[in-house]
């Protein structure tokens, strides 16, 4: 006896009717065995566990490569070089840390005496450190304080007023768990001592601009949103005015004691790069900008505050990776207002940086919402009641590093240049 083709049955309807029969089996299968495997792994949940742990799905991220470098290679910071820069060095600082004496001699700790009363005195004074350092957290500066500026901008300057504050946070704003700052190679802190400077004191200045004719005055407006005690001075477009070159606006910009430029370009009206001057002799880095949103086109957005944010870096992991990491930590004050519950975070993914603002409130978990759960899926104890909201603020855009020059502009020479041909691996990233 011949087999049963439905695809030869003539009858369109009857074709159909039978097509649709033979999908309910199949779905009708499909839940009858879910639930059995519901059924089984809670009686038994290291069924599920051994489930999940197989099947992982396999992803670009999952399938990375990295470039084959020794120890000295790591230790460099070769730019160019793909490695996970921060693996490494996390292995090695755990290896010192189990590090334990064979042997540990009591009679060598017999005159050691340990006074409790030291330890206050030392955070008392560390607390009235950070009283001062709260004064400090400023925004807009009074005319005094210019015109000191414009004496001695290497001095150090007295903190502009600022909106009234709470209480701002002590903690440092750019630590997440992928990207750790304090792992950076130590030849890549040597070849830009400018970049890797510690400024806990000093809030960034920025001057934000745009290119000549350019026509994203807006835009460049919502950037100084972005970045505390940020300024922006139009790039005149008069043909009879003098045009600045870029090497000049960086000039005037140290002088006036700014610490970063940031120039807009433009490509038929809409921003399309960013080049971002550490101040006063570079590096420059070039980035390209794409999918550009405003926050108003943003469906339920917020409104932004004056408030110090919160910063998040992800996915920072070669040499490179990690000096642009220091380089968007540099833009933004080292002391985060946490009343404000403000957050940008530049999540890197695939060499491409998203960049979001976001604002987050804690509230009680509803009645239909399931409970916190981490990366292991099990549930995480103590938060079982909470939730977090979100609510962007915008604007949203994505970017990607082109070029890094030594000092400003080409002619300075380069440390680093994007090129297509090597992204013909699919799995190899830069960043």
């Amino acid at each position: 006896m011949a087999s049963f083709n439905p695809l030869k049955i003539g009858n369109k309807l009857k074709r159909q009717q039978q097509h649709q029969k033979v999908k309910k089996q199949k779905e009708t299968t499909k839940r009858d065995d879910r639930f059995r495997r519901r059924r089984h792994e809670d009686k038994n949940p290291e069924l599920r566990e051994a489930r999940l742990a197989k099947n992982v799905p396999a992803t670009i991220d999952s399938k990375r490569t990295w470039d084959e470098a020794n120890a000295d290679e790591e230790a460099e910071g070769r730019l160019g070089l793909s490695v996970d820069v921060l693996h490494t060095k996390r292995r090695k600082v755990e290896d010192e840390e189990k590090q334990v004496p064979d042997e540990i001699n009591p009679e060598d700790h017999v005159g050691d005496v340990v006074d409790d009363e030291e330890p206050a005195a030392v955070s008392g004074a560390e607390a009235g450190d950070d009283g001062e350092l709260d004064e400090l957290d400023s925004m807009l500066g009074s005319d005094d304080s210019d015109d000191e500026a414009e004496a001695d901008p290497h001095a150090k300057q007295d903190p502009p007023d600022r909106a009234p504050s709470e209480a701002p946070s002590a903690a440092a704003s750019a630590a997440t768990a992928t990207t750790d700052l304090n792992l950076t190679p130590d030849a890549l802190i040597a070849r830009f001592p400018s970049l890797f400077a510690p400024n806990t004191d000093i809030d960034p200045k920025v001057l934000v601009t745009t290119g000549l004719n350019s026509t994203l005055h807006w835009e460049a407006q919502l950037l100084t949103s972005l970045f505390p005690g940020s300024a922006y001075i139009r790039r005149t477009a008069h043909f009879r005015s003098y045009k600045y070159s870029v090497r000049e606006i960086c000039n005037y910009a140290t002088n006036q004691a700014y610490t970063h430029v940031v120039i807009l370009n433009e490509e038929r009206k809409k921003p399309k790069g960013l080049d971002i001057v550490h101040l006063p002799a570079g590096p420059m880095f070039h980035f390209s900008i794409s999918n550009w949103v405003e926050g108003a086109r943003l469906p339920g957005h917020g409104n932004p505050t004056n408030h110090y944010p919160e910063l998040i870096l992800n996915g920072f992991r070669t040499p490179l990776g990690l000096l642009a990491a220091h380089l968007f930590k540099s833009l933004f004050p080292p002391r985060p207002e946490i009343q404000g519950r403000q957050v940008i975070t530049l999540h890197n993914q695939r060499d491409y940086i998203f960049f979001r603002r976001h604002r987050y409130v804690f509230r009680d978990k509803r009645g239909t919402e399931k409970s916190i759960q981490g990366t292991d899926g099990k549930l995480i104890k103590g938060v079982e009641e909470i939730r977090a909201g979100l609510q962007e603020l915008g604007p949203r855009f994505t970017l990607k590093l082109r070029r890094v020059d030594k000092g400003i502009q080409w002619r300075s020479g380069q440390e680093w240049v994007w090129e297509a041909g090597a992204e013909k691996v699919r799995t190899r990233f830069s960043l």
